[in-house]
């Protein structure tokens, strides 16, 4: 099945069409830039450029940054408050033209890894942590998703832990790889403390670069990086919507 996948991050949407079955991308990714918080109109205007630079008339897959439940949006955080409690499938199938399904950024994440990454073939507990704007997190046990787990918004002094821990924070507060480490090792401890996983999968843009920062992470659980870097989330999307 073909289903174009879209990621939501808070720095740009990005899609491309996606074969379920192989979890291959058909093209080269688009993205649009945004800033956030995004407003509605701003974003489903990215999402309309998407659809249209594929001609698309198909299933849309979308992972959003927030609570979805039904397609319909919860709590949000970096994008914005004003797309919460919004139809979100709704919002998106009149901007796209294109039936659309939507699921948690890092859930969609989350979804592609156990299929197709380093989660596959894992049966115990799993955690998927998504590093970027924010801190995506996804749970599974025995191959099953426990969705909208929101370990970014941990408290932390006041804030959500993500504003210390993020990618984000590492770029704001200029800081080295051991440095930003040390921050990550504190949000680790806490996450594990709570849901005790055998395996952690890391991923978002610095999946990328693991071989400068996994070795200073400290965990209980055997810690990897995440195998589809930054297209986990579109595929992820695309086999959400292919499997609603």
């Amino acid at each position: 099945m073909r289903v174009l996948g879209i990621d939501i991050g808070g720095s740009a949407f990005k899609g491309a069409p996606v074969d379920t079955k192989t979890g291959r991308l058909l093209a080269e990714p688009h993205r649009v830039a945004i800033t956030s918080p995004c407003p509605v109109a701003t974003g489903l205007a990215a999402a309309r450029e998407i659809a249209r630079h594929f001609a698309w008339r198909g299933p849309v897959g979308i992972g959003f940054p927030g609570i979805v439940r039904d397609g319909q949006i919860g709590a949000v955080g970096n994008l914005g408050h004003g797309w919460e409690n919004k139809n979100g499938a709704a919002l998106f199938r009149r901007a796209t033209g294109c039936k659309s399904y939507l699921v948690n950024d890092a859930d969609a994440a989350g979804l592609a890894e156990m299929r197709f990454g380093a989660g596959r073939g894992r049966q115990d507990a799993v955690l998927m942590l998504t590093f970027g704007t924010g801190i995506g997190s996804a749970v599974f046990h025995r191959g099953q998703l426990f969705p909208n787990v929101e370990f970014g918004h941990i408290p932390w002094y006041g804030e959500p832990i993500e504003r210390y821990a993020s990618a984000a924070a590492k770029t704001r507060g200029r800081l080295s790889w051991p440095s930003w480490c040390k921050r990550v090792n504190v949000y680790l401890r806490v996450v594990e403390r709570l849901v005790s996983p055998d395996l952690i999968i890391i991923g978002g843009g610095v999946s990328a670069e693991c071989e400068t920062w996994l070795r200073y992470l400290r965990t209980d659980a055997e810690i990897v990086p995440a195998r589809m870097n930054n297209d986990a989330g579109i595929v992820g999307a695309a086999l959400a919507a292919g499997a609603s």
